[in-house]
């Protein structure tokens, strides 16, 4: 089986891939959540972000991230998504450290996230990538599903 060529883009939500790799995002945590979901979606739109990160394996779309600003030292990384079949190959973790140097390279000191309580994979991965839980923040106060976690960069 021949290696696997791996790609890490920046680029912006307008990149065809990003909507792409969303909808795939979007299916699974419907799929996984079903109405809870609907509740998150409004905290999920990121039409208009030029911090976006794209994974290509073999030139294919395989994985995504992307950061926005909270305030001027933090910013909040969003939509972190690998395939399926992509997974447990180090994809997460690229898009996640080139998502941190550019938002370090942006200025901001810190990186704030949110998941859900039975993401426990997105869980361990983040706490594998040095963040630590905090109190959920701004729309995921009081939700009970939401778990937040921060980083200094």
């Amino acid at each position: 089986m021949p290696a696997k060529s791996i790609t890490i883009k920046r680029t912006e939500a307008n990149d065809p891939d990003f909507p792409y790799l969303a909808a795939l995002l979007n299916h699974e945590l419907h799929e996984k959540y079903g109405e809870l979901q609907v509740v998150y979606d409004k905290f999920n739109q990121i039409s208009n972000l030029d911090t976006v990160v794209i994974a290509y394996v073999n030139d294919a779309p395989a994985g995504c991230g992307c950061f926005k600003r909270i305030d001027k030292n933090t910013a909040e990384i969003k939509r972190m998504f690998v395939k399926t079949g992509e997974r447990n190959q180090g994809l997460a973790s690229s898009i996640l450290n080139e998502l941190e140097v550019w938002a370090k390279e942006e200025g901001y000191s810190s990186a704030i996230l949110e998941t859900a309580n039975k993401q426990l994979e997105a869980i361990a991965f983040y706490e594998k990538q040095g963040y630590e839980m905090i109190p959920n923040y701004g729309p995921y106060v009081g939700m009970e599903t939401s778990v937040c976690f921060g980083k200094k960069l």
